[in-house]
């Protein structure tokens, strides 16, 4: 079975945080200017579910939330989105849910991140062992989830499980610094993951810092699509995106739109490209889709509000000119 057909089930297991994004309100605010704040849904796997959602697929994901209003909160968000919450579980003590304030600004753009006693972070085997990934099309995750224990080895056991499903296993880099004891243990645990993964995606700056060396990024990428993965999509920001499969590489731009923050791109792009791909559109159609919904966030207040759903993603392609052509 080739793996669009394995994808084409449309419903995937996601791992990876929840958390609450507050953006200072009216866009353009600074944070400490602010007297008006609104809240959202945040976290890049939580993200990743809205967006496959709103594109009529079906997602769950797995994480731990804390035990309190915010994490609450975080359930109430996942429900509205039509996102299952059957695994997740809520975590008592002093953990907390993941906070970032994040402005809807480009120029001085600051985006603050509060992780410390992470409440995902406790994510276990027990969480990851209660899946029946046998239900699922695909298993997607971050890379924040490998960043802290027990998070990380319960991540690397799922991926064990899904790939006794059967399952192919979708990986998005998304290095976070803040969340890493070291780069190098960073650099040595992605690599790690990568080596399992069917489709990897990511940006030149983290293919680079996989390789241990930026002006390598690129290479690593081809190395990875030679030698395990199937797709490897290998994002340049404004110069487009590079996918290569083992038997080939597609060059594709991108969607300009007067961006109103630079913050939730990665997130659309990953939903907007599994979605279109497990639809049936070609290799290169679901990479474009993927932009567009990627240019549709970026101009919009909020990550997962400003998730597209297919109308929407529809008028957008059809109003605009079209994806510019790198160089």
């Amino acid at each position: 079975m080739t793996l669009q057909a394995q994808l084409a089930k449309n419903d995937f297991v996601v791992i990876g945080r929840a958390g609450m994004d507050f953006y200072p309100d009216p866009p353009g605010t600074k944070t400490e200017e602010a007297v008006n704040f609104f809240s959202s849904l945040g976290g890049s796997s939580a993200n990743i579910c809205v967006a496959l959602c709103r594109l009529g697929a079906q997602a769950s994901i797995v994480t731990r939330v804390s035990d309190d209003s915010i994490g609450r909160y975080c359930v109430n968000q996942l429900d509205h989105y039509g996102v299952d919450r059957t695994h997740v579980r809520f975590e008592g003590g002093e953990y907390r849910n993941s906070l970032a304030v994040v402005e809807s600004r480009i120029e001085d753009h600051q985006s603050v991140i509060y992780r410390n006693g992470a409440a995902d972070f406790q994510m276990d085997l027990e969480d990851v062992e209660g899946v029946d990934y046998g239900g699922f099309g695909a298993l997607i995750t971050t890379g924040t989830v490998f960043a802290a224990e027990p998070s990380r080895s319960a991540a690397f056991k799922a991926f064990d499980l899904a790939k006794e499903a059967g399952l192919p296993l979708i990986f998005d880099i998304d290095y976070r610094p803040y969340s890493w004891v070291s780069a190098e243990d960073a650099a040595q645990t992605y690599s790690r993951a990568a080596t399992y993964c069917d489709v990897i995606v990511g940006n030149d700056v983290e293919f680079g810092f996989m390789a241990g060396d930026y002006s390598n990024g690129l290479c690593k990428a081809r190395e990875l699509a030679k030698s395990t993965a199937s797709i490897v999509v290998y994002k340049m920001g404004e110069l487009g995106a590079i996918t290569i499969t083992p038997e080939n590489e597609i060059r594709t731009g991108i969607f300009a739109v007067d961006a109103l923050k630079p913050t939730g791109a990665g997130d659309s792009f990953m939903g907007g490209f599994i979605a279109s791909f497990a639809s049936g559109y070609t290799l290169e159609q679901a990479v474009l889709r993927g932009s567009a919904c990627a240019a549709i966030v970026v101009a919009n207040v909020g990550c997962a509000p400003a998730m597209p759903d297919n109308d929407q993603l529809s008028q957008f392609l059809a109003s605009h000119p079209g994806a510019t052509t790198p160089a």
